[in-house]
């Protein structure tokens, strides 16, 4: 009961692509799908497969999980691109200023123009 309040109180937060297509399209081919398809429907020799059939209910929170997850690494690597950009502009900003300004320090320094 709990985990499907908390979903519902996710879903109103939720972009209207991800209502409409929530999950990637799966990469994999024709034959690939059905090739995984056909173990999937073999009985489980291992306690751990059969553990992992037990819960394969949860396949599409997982696919959602593992979707956040790829999406935060992406914003947090272009956040890292974007700090990397500003801190550029800001020194470019600074010799601009510097080379516009006239006082004594800036004259005993290589002034750009």
């Amino acid at each position: 009961e709990r985990i499907l309040r908390l979903a519902e109180m996710c879903r109103r937060l939720e972009t209207e692509e991800e209502k409409v297509l929530p999950f990637y399209p799966s990469s994999l081919a024709e034959g690939e799908q059905r090739d995984a398809q056909r173990v999937l429907e073999e009985p489980p020799a291992e306690p751990l497969a059969q553990a992992a059939r037990d819960y394969a209910g949860l396949e599409r929170f997982w696919q959602r999980f593992n979707k956040v997850k790829l999406e935060e690494q992406a914003l947090e690597r272009e956040r890292a691109v974007l700090g990397r950009r500003n801190r550029c502009l800001r020194v470019l900003l600074g010799q601009y200023l510097a080379g516009i300004a006239v006082s004594q320090e800036v004259l005993s320094q290589l002034n750009p123009l």
